[in-house]
């Protein structure tokens, strides 16, 4: 079983992107959802709007794998300018700096595109206030979580974000029932 997922993110690793990202990052919605509304809801009647949620986070899983491979190249060559830290590659100083700056110049996009589709699909208008406690994440989550990301072997790396997405949505979860209490 290892060996044919490992076969799958290294010989298809577009299609594996969207496929685990497509799946888990679904699941860590739901998750999410179930955690504050204390029963399981599927964004509407019918099995289309789960669907296109799917189909959305299949789409960004392709785009995390270009932004990955476009951020260690980003990395590699401000350092070889001399316009970043000397660092080695495959640190863990390295991996942060991919992770930082792959959040604070692709994650305001990613999470404005996630949450403008997420609302359409939902019928909701956007709340900006709750979109910048969304880009507050790439701070507080994922600047942390991608650094664990970007010191695995490329091919395992859209695996491990699928699973902090999953861990995402239990927070996120968490965070809005403590904050529903803390209001009554």
């Amino acid at each position: 079983m290892i060996e044919t997922y490992l076969n799958f993110v290294k010989n298809y690793p577009l299609l594996s992107s969207a496929v685990q990202i497509g799946i888990l990052g679904t699941i860590g919605e739901l998750i999410a959802v179930r955690i504050r509304m204390k029963q399981w809801y599927f964004f509407g009647p019918g099995p289309g709007r789960l669907l296109l949620k799917v189909l959305v986070w299949a789409f960004l899983g392709i785009t995390f794998k270009y932004a990955f491979t476009g951020f260690f190249a980003y990395v590699d060559t401000i350092i070889e300018k001399g316009w970043w830290f000397q660092i080695a590659k495959g640190s863990f100083f390295y991996a942060l700096s991919v992770s930082f700056f792959a959040n604070i110049i692709y994650g305001p996009v990613f999470v404005t595109f996630h949450r403008f589709t997420d609302n359409k699909i939902e019928g909701k208008e956007m709340d900006w206030n709750s979109l910048q406690k969304a880009w507050w994440s790439l701070v507080w989550f994922w600047i942390p979580a991608m650094t664990t990301v970007f010191i695995l072997p490329k091919h395992l790396q859209i695996g491990l974000l699928s699973l902090w997405n999953i861990a995402l949505g239990i927070m996120l979860g968490y965070f809005a029932v403590k904050s529903q209490n803390s209001t009554k």
